[in-house]
């Protein structure tokens, strides 16, 4: 498409790049002609996603981090600025989702998820923020979930951790109203990745929501291509599901119900689908 001529030769810092969402958004952005950062922890399966880069005629840089830590955070932005020059576009994307019920939740669960899905993405922002505001210039799309947005079971704390991100979100933009630095909130729902895979190991979930209607990676890619290329400040996947959330808000009481039913229509299917 010619409006992803928009991309050519632009800096994208894409974070959890190693896979799910973050590999297809990095080998994506690449394609379309970007020079891409690839960052997480693990070191071989960036090279892997930077050789798809590489050899669909992209340019890539690996930079392993962990972006639990607030100081290799700062390495990783001086490395692809020193590599590449100023970065365009940050996808902060990076997440874990540990389930289990509130009433069982783990301490250490929490914290783990804490500490990647929302002090990560802040360090991150932070990182971003100091850099693109100095120019006057770039975008931050931060992947959250609809499940920031409505609170679900097995789901509790990694709900927990994206409602505070979306609300670090929305502050951040705020705050950078007039800077000429986008901020952009993508929201997914279950997206067909390896957290989703590991995550329909929990009977529970798999009867709230049965692989069968997981939505494909590249349909969150498109959502951030559209979310950077328009400067749109939300974008739910599919299109409208947060809408949806945001109105049950109004009635809580009433999206309860609804929630239940939904329950109860995808065990149906659920069960459909394993043919039973």
């Amino acid at each position: 498409m010619a409006w992803l001529q928009a991309f050519q030769d632009r800096v994208v810092l894409v974070t959890g790049a190693s896979s799910g969402i973050g590999r297809a958004t990095a080998v994506a952005f690449g394609v379309a002609g970007a020079r891409v950062a690839l960052v997480a922890r693990r070191r071989p399966e960036l090279e892997r996603v930077a050789g798809e880069i590489v050899a669909s005629g992209g340019q890539a840089l690996v930079v392993p981090a962990d972006l639990t830590e607030r100081a290799q955070v700062a390495a990783c932005f001086e490395a692809v600025t020193g590599a590449y020059g100023p970065i365009d576009v940050v996808v902060n994307n990076a997440g874990i989702l540990l389930p289990g019920p509130v009433t069982e939740l783990r301490a250490q669960d929490l914290d783990a998820m804490l500490r990647v899905n929302l002090f990560g993405a802040l360090y991150v922002m932070q990182e971003a923020v100091a850099r693109m505001q100095a120019r006057g210039a770039g975008t931050i799309v931060n992947v959250a979930s609809l499940a920031g947005r409505r609170g679900v079971t097995p789901l509790g704390g990694y709900c927990a951790t994206k409602f505070a991100l979306v609300g670090l979100t929305e502050a951040l933009r705020t705050e950078l109203d007039g800077s000429g630095v986008h901020v952009a909130l993508v929201l997914p729902g279950v997206v067909d990745t390896p957290m989703a895979e590991a995550v329909e190991q929990d009977p529970d979930f798999v009867d709230l929501w049965p692989p069968a209607l997981n939505m494909p990676p590249s349909w969150v890619v498109w959502a951030i291509f559209a979310a950077v290329r328009f400067r749109l400040v939300e974008v739910s996947v599919p299109p409208g599901a947060a809408t949806l959330e945001k109105l049950a808000a109004l009635a809580p009481g009433m999206a309860d119900r609804v929630v239940r039913w939904a329950r109860s229509m995808s065990h149906w299917v659920a069960d459909a689908t394993r043919g039973g």
